[in-house]
């Protein structure tokens, strides 16, 4: 005897979703995914196109009498800028100098780029890697093919 009945079958393993590799996996630094920088008394453009970043490094500042030193990461329109990272040192010829790492997600939209700005005696110094683009579709390392 014949049922008009329909079971769904629901597939909820990792498999299902499309991929097998965890996201932590996914944002993994690779040779040919990451662009390097190292600013030092200037400022440079480090992502100008969409998507999603990884930004990872280290500033350091080495204290300077008569003058504050400060290193940031900023997103700009080319019109306003937001900082989003700051970090600042007030004049003090005594203090030690210091170094504080960073690691951060950003998204980037159509017509926003980030910059990087030390000071003199500041050095901010990292790379960043697209781990998706503008739509959140996922960029894996570069030489990884998931199975």
């Amino acid at each position: 005897m014949a049922q008009n009945v329909i079971v769904p079958i629901i597939d909820l393993t990792s498999a299902a979703e499309g991929t097998s590799v965890p996201e932590y996996l996914q944002t993994a630094l690779a040779f040919g995914s990451n662009t390097g920088f190292a600013v030092s008394g200037a400022t440079s453009t480090i992502i100008s196109n969409a998507g999603f970043y990884r930004v990872i490094g280290t500033t350091s500042i080495k204290p300077n009498a008569g003058a504050n030193r400060e290193t940031l990461f900023q997103m700009t329109d080319g019109l306003t800028a937001i900082t989003i990272w700051e970090l600042e040192i007030a004049d003090n010829s005594n203090a030690s100098p210091i170094a504080v790492p960073y690691d951060f997600v950003v998204f980037v939209n159509t017509g926003i780029s980030v910059t990087a700005s030390a000071s003199s005696s500041a050095i901010m110094a990292g790379s960043t890697r697209q781990v998706a683009d503008i739509n959140g579709t996922l960029v894996n390392p570069s030489g990884f093919s998931p199975q």
